[in-house]
């Protein structure tokens, strides 16, 4: 990691923690297979996956996940788009929409373009009456 990514806070960013874990996990994937993979993430996350409830879970993979049930005509899946950026480079506000076949779009609001598409799935979600606030 860079010094300035360091120095800044970058050790505890949960994105940077993220896309660390999931570099290891896919390392394991390509080395071992997935049993390798998924011992390592059976081992050390699996009492945490057991006990999540729903309205904690990834808004954007419950929307998904969802989407992939059946619950939408075939190969039909949530598009996001980004509606508006606003604000200056240090501090931006990204408006993202996310649209489903039949289903009215809902808009989501975020400092970083992921909030926002997370923002938006979770009003998707509630609207469908599939997540509590």
């Amino acid at each position: 990691m860079a010094a300035s990514e360091s120095g800044s806070g970058g050790r505890q960013k949960s994105a940077i923690l993220a896309g660390a874990c999931e570099a290891v996990i896919a390392a394991l994937y390509l080395d071992g297979g997935l049993p390798a993979a998924t011992r390592f993430v059976l081992t050390h996350w699996d009492e945490q996956f057991a006990s999540l409830k729903p309205e904690l879970r990834d808004a954007k993979t419950a929307l998904q996940e969802w989407a992939q049930s059946g619950a939408l005509p075939k190969k039909a899946q949530p598009a996001y788009v980004v509606k508006e950026r606003l604000g200056p480079d240090h501090a931006p506000v990204f408006t993202v929409e996310v649209r489903l076949p039949a289903h009215d779009a809902q808009t989501g609001e975020g400092s970083t373009k992921r909030e926002a598409e997370q923002d938006a799935a979770r009003r998707m979600l509630t609207s469908l009456g599939l997540w509590k606030e």
